[in-house]
């Protein structure tokens, strides 16, 4: 009789899956037994601090996302933070504490657009910037990106632990993930362990997504349980007309590494003049009234709404409106507040 004819019972099967069971279970027994400390011993096991990237709302291991409508300058704001994290320069009011090595993860862009932008925001030679391109993979591969799939997520966190990259920008979240449902948080969890896997090996993500009509991160609320910050950003006031470049109003709305106050909301513009490589790159603070007056004008006319885009309470939002009211561009209309046309 052949091996293939040969009858295995299923109480075999179910014996050898019960012994499987067994030894796991001791394994994580002992794991426990291990792992378990009073907050003495927490405190003694000299796990060394996250270390800050960039001012102090940008740590090793975090995650963090940058969101807004199409063409607004995401990719702009995310290949300037990873060029000057890996020149150890400065971005905006905030200093890098060291160059790091970056990785840029691009699933949308041209190549010759990447190509473009990375020479208009180059300040210097470095060594620590590294471009993972679709177009780029596929030319050279005949590979499509999808993080989607396990395989992928553990081939790009052995390349990112094999070449010591310590900050993976992730641009964007559409175009990288197929074939999850954005609005379902279930599908969430076929991302969820891999983004976490990279936080407990030290990989700060950052995650480029678009918003949706609304304003606020398109896809499940789920999201962004796991984030340490969240930029919006949204069309700055006078926009004007860029022939290559950006401009916007970019600003937190979830932050656990930093202080209000160390992280001020600011309009950027990107700049590349014609016939020009570089971009100049600007930005100025924009003030709490600014901010104010710019959500009721986008079309938030109550409190409790606005004051739940700004972070604030409902007290904070009712003082605000009440110096707009003295100044007299603003008016309330029962629950409502409306411009009076005023500057």
């Amino acid at each position: 009789m052949s091996d293939s004819n040969i009858y295995i019972p299923d109480s075999v099967d179910r014996a050898k899956e019960s012994e499987t069971a067994a030894v796991l279970k001791a394994e994580w027994l002992a794991n426990f037994g291990r792992a378990t400390c009073s907050p003495e011993g927490l405190a003694q096991l000299n796990i060394p601090p996250r270390e800050p990237i960039l001012g102090e709302w940008f740590r090793q291991g975090d995650l963090g996302f940058i969101f807004s409508p199409r063409g607004l300058g995401k990719t702009w704001l995310g290949m300037h933070i990873g060029r000057q994290c890996s020149e150890g320069g400065q971005v905006a009011v905030w200093k890098v504490h060291k160059p790091r090595r970056v990785l840029y993860l691009d699933g949308e862009m041209p190549v010759d657009g990447m190509i473009e932008r990375d020479a208009a925001l180059a300040r210097a030679p470095s060594e620590r910037m590294f471009y993972l391109q679709h177009e780029a993979l596929f030319h050279l591969t005949g590979q499509v990106l999808n993080l989607t799939s396990p395989a992928v997520q553990d081939a790009l966190m052995e390349h990112c632990a094999s070449n010591s990259i310590e900050i993976l920008i992730l641009d964007n979240l559409s175009c990288l993930f197929s074939g999850i449902k954005e609005n379902d948080a279930d599908d969430w969890e076929m991302v969820l362990p891999w983004l976490l896997r990279l936080r407990r090996n030290r990989i700060a993500v950052v995650l480029i997504a678009h918003a949706g009509r609304n304003g606020f991160m398109r896809g499940t609320s789920r999201r962004e349980d796991a984030a340490f910050w969240m930029m919006q950003l949204t069309e700055a006031k006078e926009a004007g007309e860029i022939q290559a470049g950006a401009k916007f109003v970019c600003r937190f709305v979830k932050n656990r590494n930093a202080s209000e106050e160390e992280c001020p909301t600011l309009e950027w513009q990107f700049v590349k003049s014609k016939g020009e490589t570089k971009a100049g790159v600007s930005w100025k603070k924009v003030s709490t009234h600014q901010l104010f007056r710019q959500l009721i004008e986008d079309g938030l006319t109550r409190a409790t709404d606005i004051a739940e885009e700004m972070g604030f309470s409902t007290g904070q939002v009712s003082k605000l409106a009440k110096k707009a009211i003295e100044a007299g561009w603003l008016a309330k209309d029962g629950r409502d507040y409306k411009l009076t046309g005023r500057p």
